[in-house]
């Protein structure tokens, strides 16, 4: 081969990798920015279910189609400009009211398996698993009712500080636990 076809070859063989790399770094940009991100739970509010530290993928895109179900879990910007991770409770419409363990959504409590265990473990410790109740509150057009998992350690849509999330304020919900490797799980 001559000198001039090595050449060739190798600036052609520099440019193919030059476009792969572009696409490559566009492609996540794409992602990261505008379908999924990466979140870090900081503090104990979402235990037995998410711990500290923790690291989650959060799905950016999926309430643009849907609005947030009951159950789910979400990351919504706080009025303290933190990214906070929480489980709806009430939709718009619904009548949600705390009393001890007991959550009522339009009356009737609803069956929350993500804390049987620990509910069950405060109640043979003879204390209530959860210690602010909530006098009833009609959830509005356009916002979500949410509380933490680790009901006493979280600031939620029953403290003043927090209140009902407007849904503009969602970040996305989490889907996934990535990190550290041995705690790897659907967010459920």
């Amino acid at each position: 081969m001559s000198d001039n076809t090595e050449k060739v070859n190798v600036k052609s063989e520099a440019w193919e990798w030059i476009k792969a790399l572009v696409i490559a770094l566009a492609l996540v940009f794409l992602i990261r920015w505008l379908l999924f991100s990466p979140f870090l739970v900081s503090g104990q509010s979402m235990e037995p279910n998410f711990y500290d530290g923790e690291r989650l993928i959060v799905n950016k895109i999926l309430y643009d189609f849907r609005d947030p179900k009951r159950g789910e879990v979400i990351v919504f910007l706080a009025p303290d400009g933190r990214d906070y991770i929480k489980r709806v409770i009430g939709v718009p419409g619904d009548r949600v009211k705390v009393e001890g363990d007991t959550v009522y959504v339009n009356g009737q409590p609803i069956d929350e398996p993500y804390l049987k265990e620990a509910i069950e473990a405060a109640k043979a410790r003879g204390v209530d698993y959860n210690n602010t109740n909530k006098e009833e509150t009609v959830v509005q057009p356009g916002t979500l009712f949410v509380m933490g998992d680790n009901r006493s350690h979280s600031s939620d849509s029953r403290s003043n500080a927090v209140g009902l999330v407007p849904y503009d304020k969602i970040v996305g919900r989490a889907e996934v636990v990535f990190w550290p490797l041995s705690h790897i799980k659907l967010a459920r």
